[in-house]
């Protein structure tokens, strides 16, 4: 269930000063170990450099977070572009909907939208792919057959995860396995957590206040890490990490990265095919 916007993000604000101002004391050396730094949709100030894009994404990597987020919509043509908004509104002020246009387009009316493809190419295997799905009205087959085109390149769990704030969508998805798919939780974090053991999910991700501890016990008992966002401070950085919390999203990537910046950054590690989970596995 999801909140009315006023009521959530007047939530959120608060909860943010009170985790900001409230002191935490710096993990244990094997805590900062296991905790990997995610950008939430690049690092950006949405003027100069725009979310959910290649700058946005190229700053990233430059500073050496571990991973990024973003998300995906499709084309009228039915071709994934990355931009959390279906429409061009708030970020360029323009009334176009994505699934209106045509990739050839987008491509030239909004420039800076980046096609899937891109993304990967320029980052997978470079950066841990945190890719969100949407909804959206693209056939199964289609969508599953491009997506699975697109990623085929890259190892599931090793170098990327699809997340989602609408699980049933993943049921579209056969060419990964489930281990690969991270559900959102909003206001359901504990029907989330139990559908995440039922259906052999990777894992769930899920705002840091709405992620009670026990909810992190049940996934630490099953080996499975966890994701909260959206980590902005040291003490709110600090307490999800003592907490157990693997993947910590950010939106100030650059300033929390400087907290802990050789411990969240870990080189690449290459795998065999048999050991495709193992990085996964080891976080917890």
């Amino acid at each position: 269930m999801a909140l009315p916007f006023w009521i959530e993000n007047a939530f959120f604000r608060v909860s943010d000063f009170l985790s900001e101002k409230l002191p935490r004391p710096e993990p244990a050396p094997e805590k900062l170990k296991n905790a990997r730094l995610v950008s939430h949709r690049g690092i950006y100030d949405n003027r100069r450099v725009f979310e959910n894009t290649l700058p946005a994404f190229d700053q990233a990597k430059a500073e050496g977070i571990w991973g990024i987020e973003f998300d995906i919509q499709w084309t009228r043509d039915m071709q994934p572009v990355v931009s959390h908004d279906p429409d061009c509104r708030r970020l360029f002020r323009e009334n176009a909907s994505i699934g209106d246009l045509s990739l050839k387009a987008v491509k030239s009316r909004f420039p800076m939208i980046p096609p899937l493809a891109d993304v990967i190419q320029r980052y997978g295997g470079k950066l841990h792919l945190m890719a969100e799905i949407k909804p959206h009205t693209v056939a199964s087959k289609r969508l599953n057959g491009v997506l699975s085109e697109l990623f085929s390149p890259l190892q599931p769990a090793r170098d990327f995860h699809l997340l989602s704030l609408h699980p049933h969508l993943f049921s579209a998805i056969s060419f990964i396995p489930p281990e690969t798919m991270i559900p959102i939780a909003e206001t359901n974090a504990g029907a989330v957590s139990d559908m995440v053991l039922e259906r052999g999910y990777g894992g769930m991700a899920g705002h840091y206040m709405l992620i009670q501890n026990g909810i992190l016990k049940k996934l630490s008992r099953n080996r499975l890490p966890m994701g909260t966002g959206f980590i902005n401070s040291r003490n709110c950085l600090y307490r999800e990490i003592n907490r157990g919390v693997t993947w910590l999203f950010s939106d100030r990537a650059t300033e929390i990265r400087k907290f802990v910046p050789d411990r969240m950054t870990p080189k690449r590690m290459s795998y065999g095919a048999h050991d495709q989970h193992s990085e996964m596995q080891q976080f917890v």
